[in-house]
């Protein structure tokens, strides 16, 4: 099987190339079968994986990629890059699924497949090189869709949606030179690029000095992308500025390449590094969970708030890292997996409330909801309380286990406590502003001038089905989720993320 993830990673990119010489009708059409046979692969590719155990890296393939310096294109797959490479293909196929009836545009759905392929390849890269261009070739197709494809009936028209991709750009750019300079002092301090080397080392060859320098540096570029409060500010307008399908995009898959790299780079190359930068993560973690809620309880524009709602849940995925704790660890995969599936409902279902209103200003949309579009306001209670941490549904289990690792971590140290406490009065947040929400479009008397607004096509209704369901397994059967990757995350830890 040494064929499939080449083809994995290939098979998107070979789309994107390919459709912008088609006509558009049938360029969407065929990027959804593109992105069928995508997710096909990813299906196959896990299966194989987890017959021979997820515990380990399988299906590894190397090739010369720079052989006149020494460089190679190794990929591979395990319990940590499993449930991120199916995500990745379930979404690619319902936003081009989506896009065959919304404003079909060619170019708009390559787009979309060289976003697949581009974290496809991050997702399985095992050579830090090679880690960092897949990265980067994320950033330019989803700069291309928040700038041409964007929102212009914000105010300030082009010029904002021009400021919203100009400053996703300088943050992600300021980022990935920040990593870059990392990644560069670990391959010259350890002789290698390759990562299942440098993780098996777990850090043997530089010193703790090296390891903060270069945990620090990679950290602050991860944290951009993922994004960390402060540096967050680039995207509440990429989100309020995108279209429906760039949202999707950019919160269910695009964020967690952030987190993923924390995982796959920072945690096991520079444990030191990192067990010294982990009271500062983890704090930074839960202040974003706290002042993102608060910022959502004031928040009048639903899709910001969607937004702003992300940085919140990125927080508790940054606390499991910090914690360094299997426990931590395993929620924070957990969380990622949750946060990719209910943000990716909740946009595509507050994107169909705003094209009908022609606004996501909570003023606009509601009262009523539940008598006016009953079919698309029962898809956004099902959000919002998934967003809340009710239990039963999918959020609820990665931020449990975030706020458990941090409560027992020796790397946050005394702070392991407290952070755990914020963390926690941080779900009470949410709960508050998603009631909040509710409470103002739920119910009460419609407007008079909304009557007679379509309510949730059977087109939209097949898009979001699947979010639904994995909402609601997620929710009631955390087991295979966990089970995938309990074995690989104890590996991943220094000493097998012993708590002393």
């Amino acid at each position: 099987m040494s064929w499939l993830l080449p083809a994995l990673v290939l098979v998107p990119f070979a789309g994107a190339l390919v459709l912008p010489g088609l006509p558009d009708r049938f360029a969407v059409r065929a990027g959804v079968g593109v992105a069928l046979v995508t997710l096909a692969l990813a299906v196959l590719a896990t299966y194989e994986t987890g017959t021979t155990g997820f515990g380990r890296m399988q299906l590894e393939v190397r090739t010369d990629w720079v052989p006149a310096l020494g460089l190679q294109a190794h990929l591979g797959m395990d319990g940590v890059s499993a449930p991120l490479v199916l995500l990745t293909g379930l979404l690619s196929v319902l936003v081009c699924l989506y896009l065959t009836r919304v404003g079909p545009d060619r170019n708009l759905v390559a787009c979309v497949l060289a976003v697949t392929g581009g974290s496809l390849a991050t997702f399985t890269a095992l050579d830090l090189l090679l880690f960092f261009i897949a990265f980067e070739t994320v950033l330019i197709p989803m700069w291309l869709v928040i700038r041409i494809w964007g929102d212009t009936t914000q105010p300030g028209g082009t010029a904002t949606r021009n400021d919203a991709a100009s400053r996703f750009v300088l943050y992600t750019a300021t980022g990935s030179a920040l990593m870059l300079l990392g990644i560069i002092l670990v391959i010259a301090r350890t002789g290698t690029s390759d990562l299942t080397e440098l993780i098996e080392r777990g850090g043997a060859g530089m010193s703790v000095t090296t390891q903060t320098v270069a945990a620090g540096l990679i950290v602050l570029g991860l944290a951009v992308k993922t994004p960390m409060w402060p540096l967050h500010t680039w995207l509440p307008p990429a989100h309020t500025i995108a279209p429906t399908a760039g949202s999707v995009l950019l919160a269910g898959i695009l964020l967690k390449l952030g987190t993923y790299g924390l995982v796959r780079v920072a945690v096991p190359v520079l444990p030191a590094g990192l067990q010294n930068v982990a009271p500062w993560l983890g704090g930074f973690a839960v202040v974003g969970i706290v002042w993102a809620g608060l910022a959502c309880l004031t928040e009048r524009d639903l899709k910001r708030l969607v937004a702003l709602s992300s940085v919140a849940h990125m927080g508790f995925v940054l606390l499991g890292v910090a914690s360094m704790t299997p426990t931590g660890l395993q929620g924070a995969l957990y969380a990622n997996i949750a946060h990719g599936v209910v943000s990716a409902l909740l946009f595509f279902v507050v994107g169909a409330l705003k094209d009908r209103h022609h606004s996501a200003d909570l003023s606009v949309l509601g009262p009523g909801l539940r008598d006016r579009l009953p079919r698309l306001g029962w898809l956004l209670t099902l959000g919002a309380v998934a967003g809340l941490g009710l239990p039963g549904l999918a959020v609820f289990w990665g931020e449990l286990l975030a706020i458990a690792g941090a409560w027992q971590s020796s790397a946050l140290g005394a702070l392991d406590r407290p952070y755990a406490v914020i963390a926690a009065v941080g779900t009470a947040i949410a709960a508050a502003y998603w009631l909040r929400v509710l409470r103002l479009i739920w119910q009460g008397t419609p407007p008079a001038d909304q009557a007679g607004l379509p309510d949730a096509t059977h087109h939209e209704t097949v898009v979001v089905l699947p979010l639904v369901v994995a909402t609601v397994v997620l929710g009631l059967l955390p087991g295979p989720l966990l089970s995938t990757t309990a074995g690989v995350v104890r590996l991943l830890l220094p000493g097998g993320g012993v708590v002393p």
